[in-house]
């Protein structure tokens, strides 16, 4: 409602020279007005408990709990050394209550720290009601200088039957308290994979469908095809099938999945359905409509190349803007929008080296371009690297078989790109952040590494250098890849 049927009184909204709505990446531009410019007065709005996703129920939660796996996969190896172990018990309550534990450690803190600040804290909906101008409860507030960090929420694929059947999403799954003894999983991404390999490691038996014709569809297609053939050791993955119907039988929830290729359809029932079909925006909460912001066909908030939303003054960063749904590329959103927003500059936003990690079993890590997208670009320029774990001392010793360094760059030494599919990816792959973050080439690499040791598989990566084409060669003989 705007000012029509409100008297003055009633209206005349709080002004702040800020307001920040989101409690995640946005803290960190609010930290620094707050430090250099202490007189400006600021509010910071949440619905939620404080510490936004990434803390309260996606990456931190997960890789608290994915921990647990990795230690399971580590005893079930163990025999391959010679070392007689086995696992007893798994208590699973008690692996979820510390997960929960560790994390409202943290939300409490921010709260502690938001409502002892001389910031104003506002644990309430926010909703726009005329350009800069929003209410926040029964409060009105406004701000020429409006930070728009609110996150995102599982999508939700329109499924028939799914609703009345019931389901799990990367949210509510963190209440569990008892493991069910099998799940379905909806989508074949990052948070498939990721719970696939927990919840297996678990003890449950996992079924993973997923409507591309590859698992891990963002991916290189050779780390897609590994992911898959070592990921299958421990759950069943099914590519290119369309979930169509979910329905109920006695206790069980049955999945009907078509087959893409030739609409064959498959039923498989399970205990428990885990719908991780990927994000969608929840910008509608807001009403951006309302405030003059332009959105996308999907409810994303479109930006510009400063991060500045249609209205002057307002920025979205984050999942907000649906460009990159990590919590580092938020954070190095968060300073961009910092520097345009209150130094008045202008700085362009650059996603071309957004690392990412998947937390399995093995890691898997990429930054950069991906080798169709380098070719596209550079065509016979391009050049690719390329060494196996195995091949070095330390892979050797850890038996660590299968497991690959691929890099990709230009022909005067240029880093393109990288991909690494085995243990300590997401350690790994920082050696060629850090090259790409300086623009550096090829040779001007010349640290010394350590030996044996697994960053060896980097560096004989970079100088094991070949076109393209005989590439093709090597990942079908070392591989056994397309």
């Amino acid at each position: 409602m705007g000012k029509e049927g409100m008297n003055m009184k009633e209206y005349n909204p709080k002004e702040y020279d800020l307001i920040a709505i989101g409690t995640g990446s946005a803290m960190n531009i609010v930290s620094e007005i707050l430090r250099h410019k202490p007189e400006m007065k600021v509010a910071v709005i949440d619905k939620d408990e404080p510490g936004g996703i990434c803390l309260t129920r996606a990456c931190i939660p997960t890789k608290i709990l994915l921990y647990h796996a990795e230690l399971v996969r580590t005893v079930e190896r163990a025999k391959k050394f010679g070392i007689d172990a086995k696992i007893e018990s798994i208590d699973f309550r008690k692996i979820m209550k510390r997960m929960r534990s560790l994390i409202y450690e943290d939300i409490e803190a921010i709260k502690n720290g938001l409502e002892s600040s001389d910031l104003d804290y506002y644990h309430e909906k926010a909703e726009f009601i005329e350009p800069y101008v929003l209410k926040v409860g029964k409060k009105r507030i406004k701000s020429k200088n409006i930070i728009l960090c609110t996150g995102s929420k599982p999508l939700i694929p329109p499924i028939k039957g799914l609703k009345d059947t019931g389901y799990l999403t990367s949210d509510t799954i963190l209440k569990l308290d008892d493991l069910p003894e099998s799940f379905g999983i909806i989508g074949g991404g990052y948070v498939a994979a990721e719970y696939g390999h927990f919840l297996s490691s678990m003890g449950a038996e996992i079924t993973i469908f997923g409507r591309n014709p590859y698992f891990l569809p963002q991916e290189e297609p050779e780390v897609s095809q590994a992911a898959k053939r070592e990921f299958s050791q421990h759950m069943e993955i099914v590519t290119n099938h369309e979930v169509v119907e979910v329905k109920k039988e006695g206790e069980k929830k049955v999945i009907v999945a078509k087959d893409l290729e030739n609409g064959r359809l498959r039923e498989a029932e399970f205990d428990e359905i885990l719908v991780a079909a990927g994000r969608a925006s929840n910008s509608d909460i807001l009403h951006p409509e309302r405030g003059g912001i332009e959105t996308d066909d999907a409810g994303w908030i479109k930006v510009n190349e400063y991060l500045e939303t249609s209205m002057p003054g307002i920025y979205a960063l984050g999942d907000a803007n649906g460009r990159y749904l990590f919590k580092h590329v938020a954070n190095y959103e968060s300073s961009i929008v910092f520097q345009n927003a209150f130094l008045k500059r202008k700085v362009k936003v650059d996603y071309s080296k957004v690392p990412h990690a998947v937390f399995t079993h093995p890691e898997i890590a990429g930054v950069g371009m991906k080798e169709s997208e380098a070719v596209k670009e550079f065509g016979d320029k391009v050049l690719i690297g390329f060494y196996r774990y195995e091949d070095t001392a330390k892979g050797m010793a850890m038996g660590a078989e299968n497991y690959f360094v691929k890099v990709i760059l230009t022909r005067d030494g240029r880093i393109l790109g990288a991909h690494v599919f085995g243990p300590y990816a997401s350690i790994l792959i920082h050696e060629i952040i850090a090259l790409m973050g300086v623009d550096a080439k090829l040779q001007d690499f010349d640290a010394m590494h350590i030996h044996p040791s697994l960053s060896e598989v980097v560096e004989r990566a970079l100088y094991n250098l070949m076109p393209v084409e005989h590439y093709k060669h090597v990942k079908k003989e070392y591989l056994q890849l397309d």
